[in-house]
């Protein structure tokens, strides 16, 4: 690239643009909390509040006052965002909702783990940066919840019938892999190590298919392949989350085994999933190369490929892998050319058709919230920096 660094790009864009957006638009003065149904005009179109999304975005302001700049108006923001969750958004024993109205009435009761696992990762960051005692308490709560839930994230709400066709999902080992390493010292390195070794066993020995090339979202208890709908579904983006994820985790515990077969098989589901008709990463595939049942399966998503330049350029940083640095490149150009509003710039589009196009002109939404443009950036720039690019 010529004109500026990639570690000095990232930083830009993260300062100047897409953090200055949530500061301005997604804050609610009245009831608290954040609104993330914000449109490409920056109206705010719903006013629900989706616990997880709510969450992340106490994670993303509390983040960026401890690694990037100890600015006061960004750790008030955190605290607003935690005061909200506190006092709104679970069960008085840590129980998390789902959504809630705009006031904090909840609208769906607990049920997915998800609100659990990012409240814990909020906690656990406003521990870190304000010392409080009472974050440590919600995350050991929240964290005997999720572990308690593990077998079985969606509790009475998981619609299978019991014994016909068991799966197992490869979004909980994912997650819990960032989870603990997130966590830092509020959980004893022993009991995270153990932890996440499970997880990360659990994700090379069962969810990752070296005959097909990919890691598959659902699996039998034991890790057969199940030749169904649910059994053939690819999801490339969750697959090269977690890889980034485990590069991390190889890193603190100096697992270069880890690291490795997380570049093996990041290569491969990029192979895979890259359109090469049109460009870009494929939202959902088949296993089989069957057709899909999710109609959604050929557009392009913005956390697939930010997720994507991360895991990437982490391989790159600790592999120097050329074939790591050539796909970071090319993503990189995708992504930045066809994700970005040209006109209004701010928080990025995040929903394209096959061919690149916005096919949703929203900023945020019920799935979209400020997280994963805000940490890629923040990620990519301090890779960039330690590689001096």
């Amino acid at each position: 690239m010529s004109g500026s660094s990639f570690s000095a790009l990232y930083l830009k864009e993260l300062t100047e643009e897409v953090i200055p957006f949530w500061e301005q638009y997604s804050i609610d003065q009245e009831y608290g909390g954040f609104f993330t149904c914000i449109d490409d005009h920056h109206k705010i179109y719903d006013t629900d509040k989706f616990v997880w999304l709510q969450a992340r975005q106490v994670w993303i302001f509390a983040t960026l006052y401890d690694r990037l700049e100890q600015r006061d108006s960004w750790r008030k923001i955190a605290e607003h965002g935690s005061d909200f969750l506190e006092s709104k958004a679970h069960d008085g024993e840590f129980n998390w909702f789902f959504s809630l109205r705009r006031d904090g009435q909840a609208l769906v009761v607990p049920y997915n783990i998800f609100s659990y696992t990012f409240a814990c990762m909020a906690m656990g960051k406003m521990h870190q940066v304000t010392g409080a005692e009472k974050y440590k308490n919600a995350v050991d709560q929240s964290l005997k919840k999720i572990i308690e839930r593990a077998e079985k994230p969606k509790g009475h709400w998981d619609k299978s019938f019991p014994n016909t066709r068991p799966l197992k999902n490869f979004a909980l080992p994912m997650i819990l892999c960032n989870l603990y390493n997130e966590l830092g010292d509020l959980v004893d390195e022993t009991e995270k190590y153990e932890r996440t070794n499970d997880c990360v066993n659990e994700i090379f020995d069962h969810f990752w298919d070296q005959k097909r090339g990919v890691i598959l979202e659902n699996v039998s208890p034991n890790g057969d392949f199940s030749d169904t709908f649910e059994g053939r579904l690819v999801n490339p983006g969750h697959g090269l989350e977690a890889m980034w994820f485990i590069m991390d985790l190889g890193v603190k515990f100096d697992r270069k085994d880890w690291i490795d077969k997380a570049v093996e098989i990041s290569l491969s589901i990029v192979e895979k999933g890259w359109d090469k008709d049109k460009e870009g990463i494929f939202y959902f595939q088949d296993a089989q190369g069957h057709p899909l049942q999710q109609l959604e399966w050929d557009q392009k998503l913005w956390w697939v490929h930010l997720e994507a330049m991360i895991c990437f350029l982490r391989g790159f940083e600790l592999t120097s892998s050329k074939a790591c640095w050539d796909w970071f490149d090319k993503i990189h150009g995708y992504t930045w050319k066809h994700f970005r509003d040209p006109k209004r710039a701010g928080e990025w589009y995040g929903y394209l058709n096959r061919s690149g196009e916005v096919l949703l002109h929203l900023k945020g939404g019920k799935w979209k919230g400020c997280f994963h443009v805000p940490r890629a950036l923040l990620q990519l720039h301090e890779i960039s920096k330690r590689l001096n690019i």
